[in-house]
């Protein structure tokens, strides 16, 4: 039995490890053994605790706490908290997701004491370092041993960077590198129908198929800046109005800390735009399904949009899924009232012309990552 360890630390990443932790347990428990490390990178019952239970995914064995912080103070403690665990336990490999700084803790730690890296959602890039994300991303790919990319474009931004797939054996020098499709995928629609038979969100907040937007407003680009966040409110506010259309915005708590009293005048003059906490997974999944359109500034909600067959706006300057820019179900308007508004009007006038191809897999990419780890530790 091969020993891994997961390492997550926010709630998008606790979504990804229930595809994975439901293929081992599914296909893969006589060969895989996992445990999960959370370290505290973002946890509260909200937006993290209530995502166990719904996931039906074990508890963290390990949880760092080590809670807010600047990029460097942060990283440091997970860097220190994750090397201490993995000199105690013996673990065959690391696995960690995405881009955040929990992932590139988890690289660093592992790879110094020479554990294999695993990284799921490789080769992903937005082009802009002035991204934390990105250089996150970066480094994590320069370390692992199996990169996994969900789409043939981030096959394509690794072989850029000289990293390309090797035959066995795999290493850090000479890794294995897959497209493989999206977990996130897997997760969707596995949990589709679930959500609409489970969740009241809707009737909660009165509403129904197709008769409101969905937000989500969180990275600090658009939060800590108040001239951009207002003219993403003042974009809401338009939108709500001129479309008659309710828009339902899960506040994080990062967009919630900086709103002014500008900011809530407006949010309190119009009904249409409907304030609440962070959203269970499954209240989230079926607020996806549901709406008419999306506006987001998260790379995995601009993802769920396009799963669902949603027109998604972009409140961001670059996305590391340019898929779904260049098919046209989604624009990058940035923080820009005016672009918000226009550009949400020209993607809803085209949406009967839109296609949806199958960039994201067949829905069993959790799988072939699975066997694939089981493959290379055999080995």
């Amino acid at each position: 039995m091969k020993r891994i360890l997961t390492i997550i630390g926010a709630r998008p990443q606790i979504i990804k490890a229930a595809a994975i932790s439901r293929a081992i347990g599914n296909h893969f428990k006589d060969e895989l053994q996992e445990d999960l490390l959370h370290t505290g990178q973002h946890y509260d019952t909200n937006m993290s605790e209530v995502f166990f239970d719904e996931l039906g995914i074990p508890r963290p064995k390990y949880n760092l706490n080590v809670g807010s912080g600047s990029h460097g103070a942060q990283t440091a403690s997970m860097i220190a908290g994750i090397e201490n665990i993995l000199l105690q336990e013996k673990y065959d490999a690391v696995l960690v997701y995405g881009d955040t700084n929990s992932t590139i803790a988890g690289a660093l730690a592992a790879s110094k004491i020479h554990i294999p890296v695993i990284h799921v959602e490789a080769g992903l890039r937005s082009f802009s370092k002035a991204m934390p994300e990105e250089l996150n991303r970066i480094g994590c790919d320069h370390m692992s041993t199996l990169l996994f990319s969900p789409t043939k474009t981030g096959i394509t931004n690794l072989a850029s960077e000289g990293i390309h797939h090797h035959e066995t054996p795999w290493s850090m020098d000479h890794p294995g590198v897959f497209e493989c499709g999206d977990i996130m995928f897997d997760n969707s629609m596995f949990f589709a129908k679930e959500a609409q038979a489970k969740s009241e969100i809707l009737a909660h907040l009165g509403l129904t198929e197709r008769s409101f937007g969905l937000c989500t407003i969180h990275r600090d680009t658009n939060t800590d800046q108040e001239e951009k966040l207002l003219g993403i409110i003042r974009a809401l506010d338009t939108i709500a109005t001129d479309k008659e259309v309710a828009i339902l915005l899960p506040l994080h708590p990062r967009t919630k800390g900086k709103l002014t009293e500008q900011m809530n005048q407006i949010i309190s003059n119009n009904e249409r735009l409907i304030i609440t906490e962070p959203l269970s997974f499954l209240d989230m999944v079926r607020a996806e399904s549901a709406c008419a359109f999306v506006v987001t500034d998260s790379g995995g909600v601009q993802k769920e949009a396009f799963f669902f067959q949603k027109p998604c706006i972009i409140l961001r300057e670059q996305t590391e899924w340019v898929e779904i820019v260049e098919n046209g179900n989604a624009v990058l308007t940035g923080s820009d009232s005016d672009k918000i508004v226009q550009s949400l009007h020209t993607l809803l006038q085209s949406e009967n012309q839109m296609t949806w191809p199958t960039i994201f897999g067949d829905g069993k990419a959790a799988e072939f990552i699975c066997s694939t780890i089981s493959d290379f530790l055999k080995a």
